[in-house]
């Protein structure tokens, strides 16, 4: 028994699960302290599911918190954004392509040092460690409680990093660090943007994951939890204090691995419709297809794994103007149920079409009888002109694939879409992220630069893929349910010595004590 809970900006979802099974299910609000909603709807499931809280052996969280935190530039902590690469490096600083107003508020603290490492290991120059014990002063003296650490090509060779974060530690013994090489991949200024913003939630991360621990306390739940992140596996609670940032779009992950577990298909699309916009991702063996490039936070380029999501602007609430011919970007969002024409409101939204063409039975449908009926057809038109639009974006190729819809707007989608081989509506698709929480499992990957000189390409890759599956099995995983779910590898013809990067993710079911 389990339960999946997705704490999102407008409603927490939950999800009571026997294996495969959902046996509850339920919706709301997401309150400003997040703990008492959480309590709450876990409550109504185990009533719903008439489930005593000791049969519970796991709760799975996924929240949005640390997202909404970098995008509305609150409850961040000032940085030290320490950098280990000069005399490279020198000319662009750390925060040059931050937006004034977070970089303002993380304080504009910059280090940089001599250090950092050439691809192949070899030094670009000897750690300066006169000057990180004058920097671990200054950190201390400016009275800042987080700091940040990225060394050129640090997830090559990290020792440069974890000698820095032993020198800032014995200033400042309580210091929160985050090291690039545990956060990004090769890319330099992505990977240490990421660390500079994951080292910002050091202390927000602490209390959500306290008001999860008080919550479950509440129910006199003595099971483990697990917080989801946005590659679709689990991270534990501690590991979540140290890297807030990756459960960045962990919200659309779980609601297409959700969608998939619901509908039995590894390989497909997913359309995840909410009340503003639709979320439209591929899955790949049941996991969401990654972002090949830059994901943008906030205004802040990243580059350490997200699911490649496509967002448009059509959700239950977006509004229907010209006749029917544009419909959204905008949307009467959670005032929906005040300012639709079939909630006795004054704008027409695509509910209030779908509720004049007799397609749900959704409020008073009386008050949408006078709209005229090719104001009904030439929205219907849109509205499946924009998901099918979306669709065939996402697509690597020209075939028809599997489309499934999951959120509480799917009900806007009633015709087969050109650019599918069938349409699939699974039962209990409005709670799909909560039940995409519920059966996550947990996962390792390695992201590295390696020289193929002096071996060969199977030694290389047999001893990555061991480095992933050992990384799952720390994490978590159950002995032999680990799997290698993906391998890229990228020759980098401009570099001396075969160079190649290699990417190995593996993931196996949760060990469950």
């Amino acid at each position: 028994m389990r339960i999946g809970i997705d704490v999102g900006g407008t409603n927490t979802d939950a999800a009571l699960m026997d294996g495969p099974n959902v046996l509850a299910a339920c919706k709301s609000p997401t309150t400003s302290d997040v703990g008492s909603g959480i309590v709450t709807v876990m409550k109504t499931v185990l009533a719903m599911g008439r489930v005593p809280a000791s049969e519970i052996s796991a709760v799975m969280i996924g929240t949005t918190h640390f997202t909404n935190a970098v995008v509305e530039r609150r409850r961040l902590l000032a940085v030290a954004a320490i950098r280990l690469g000069l005399p490279a490096t020198k000319a662009l600083p750390p925060l040059t392509d931050w937006p004034k107003d977070l970089a303002d508020t993380l304080g504009r603290h910059t280090f940089m040092v001599r250090g950092g490492h050439e691809f192949d290991g070899r030094k670009i120059a000897p750690l300066d460690e006169k000057e990180l014990v004058r920097i671990a002063k200054d950190v201390r003296a400016r009275g800042l409680r987080s700091a940040s650490v990225t060394s050129v090509f640090s997830p090559v060779t990290p020792d440069m990093e974890l000698r820095a974060a032993e020198i800032l530690r014995e200033e400042n013994p309580d210091i929160a660090i985050s090291l690039s090489h545990e956060i990004g991949r090769v890319g330099f200024l992505e990977r240490e943007n990421a660390s500079i913003m994951n080292a910002s939630l050091a202390d927000l991360s602490r209390k959500v994951v306290s008001s999860f621990r008080n919550a479950l306390k509440e129910l006199s739940i003595e099971a483990p939890f697990y917080i989801s992140q946005n590659d679709g596996t689990l991270m534990v609670p501690d590991y979540v204090e140290r890297y807030p940032v990756l459960t960045f779009a962990s919200g659309p992950t779980n609601s297409m691995r959700g969608a998939a577990m619901l509908a039995g298909e590894k390989d497909a699309m997913v359309i995840d419709i909410g009340g503003t916009t639709s979320d439209v991702g591929m899955l790949m063996h049941g996991f969401p297809r990654e972002s090949a490039v830059a994901v943008d936070i906030g205004g802040v380029r990243t580059n350490f794994r997200m699911p490649d999501v496509l967002a448009v602007g059509l959700g239950g609430g977006s509004i229907v103007r010209d006749d029917g011919a544009r419909i959204g970007p905008d949307s009467v969002g959670y005032e929906i149920t005040s300012r639709a024409l079939v909630f006795g409101g004054d704008t027409l939204t695509t509910t209030d079409i779908v509720v004049a063409a007799g397609l749900e039975d959704i409020g008073d449908r009386s008050r949408v009888a006078h709209i005229p009926a090719k104001t009904i057809e030439t929205a219907l038109n849109t509205i499946h002109r924009i998901a099918d639009g979306a669709v065939d974006r996402m697509k690597t190729s020209a075939e028809p694939l599997p489309v499934i819809l999951a959120g509480g707007g799917s009900i806007l989608i009633s015709r087969d879409l050109p650019s599918a081989s069938k349409l699939i509506r699974p039962e209990n698709a409005s709670v799909a992220n909560a039940i995409g929480a519920a059966i996550a499992q947990v996962g390792g990957e390695i992201d590295r630069i390696f020289s193929l000189e002096g071996t060969s390409r199977d030694a290389v890759l047999d001893g990555a893929k061991a480095e992933a599956s050992e990384r799952a099995l720390a994490a978590g995983a159950k002995p032999g349910t680990v799997k290698i779910i993906d391998i890229e590898e990228v020759p980098l013809a401009y570099l001396p010595g075969s160079a190649t990067r290699i990417r190995v993710k593996a993931v196996g079911d949760l060990a469950v004590e």
